[in-house]
């Protein structure tokens, strides 16, 4: 069942490879193998600056999630139980279990009050989902970040803050070494999240400021186009690229601390 639920998920991504090379305009008929769709993607425009702001907002949005979701997670896992705790930590997770529907025509309205009332945003654009993508990523990368630190064991920042370190140094320099990968992982989420997200994107973003997935998106409804599989393949390769690049860093880590355990 295992094998069957992967090349479920593989193999219509292994065809769309394959199709990306088609050199017929008809996505389902092969009329040879041909690279024009390549050559055709890098000269267009519209989709080249989508995947630039789409990467400029994803990057943005990771940074100040992981900002935020750290110093959430802190009042998540190390604050005493209280009413107040519990209701705050209801409001941090509220985003995850929220329709991307009800979050986006919610921030989209509160940009429409805060420019009657405030003369801010004028207009929306990058910073407008720049700042949505960042309000609803912070609950993952609290919810990722609170989990490690739950498993910290504090008498080593005890130890540092008996040494003479201050709450801030201790925190610095013996708190996020510890949960590092966590905030790497919450990082990694929150880009992810931020590049593939369509709906909220839609409600907060205005001229000038359109998103990969909504170029793609508008594309697919009039119809699938052979660059859209030259896209799709250049996101898999990539990808595959990253999740490579980092098994071979841990795997490397992970061979140079068995070597000087036994040395």
């Amino acid at each position: 069942m295992l094998w069957i639920g992967l090349a479920f998920l593989y193999v219509p991504m292994l065809i769309l490879v394959i199709y990306s090379f088609n050199a017929s305009k008809l996505v389902t008929v092969w009329g040879g193998f041909s690279a024009k769709w390549y050559a055709e993607l890098l000269h267009n425009q519209q989709i080249l600056d989508a995947v630039g702001t789409s990467l400029a907002i994803a990057f943005n949005s990771a940074c100040m999630s992981v900002i935020l979701g750290t110093m959430a997670a802190f009042v998540m896992a190390r604050f005493r139980h209280s009413w107040s705790k519990m209701t705050l930590s209801n409001m941090i997770t509220a985003p995850l279990v929220m329709p991307d529907v009800i979050i986006g025509l919610s921030l989209l309205l509160l940009f429409v009050h805060m420019a009657d009332f405030l003369g801010w945003p004028m207009e929306r654009g990058m910073t407008t989902v720049w700042i949505a993508h960042s309000t609803f990523s912070s609950a993952y990368v609290a919810v990722v970040v609170s989990s490690r630190l739950r498993e910290v064991d504090r008498s080593i920042e005890e130890a540092a803050l008996d040494l003479g370190a201050t709450p801030l140094q201790s925190f610095f320099l013996v708190t996020v070494p510890v949960i590092a990968p966590s905030l790497a992982a919450g990082w990694l989420l929150a880009f992810s999240l931020s590049l593939d997200d369509l709906v909220i994107a839609s409600f907060t973003s205005g001229p000038g400021s359109t998103t990969l997935p909504m170029v793609v998106f508008s594309s697919v409804r009039l119809g699938v186009s052979p660059q859209i599989n030259a896209l799709a393949t250049l996101i898999i390769l990539s990808v595959s690229l990253v999740a490579f690049a980092a098994w071979f860093l841990a795997r490397r880590s992970e061979r140079k601390q068995k070597m000087m355990m036994e040395g």
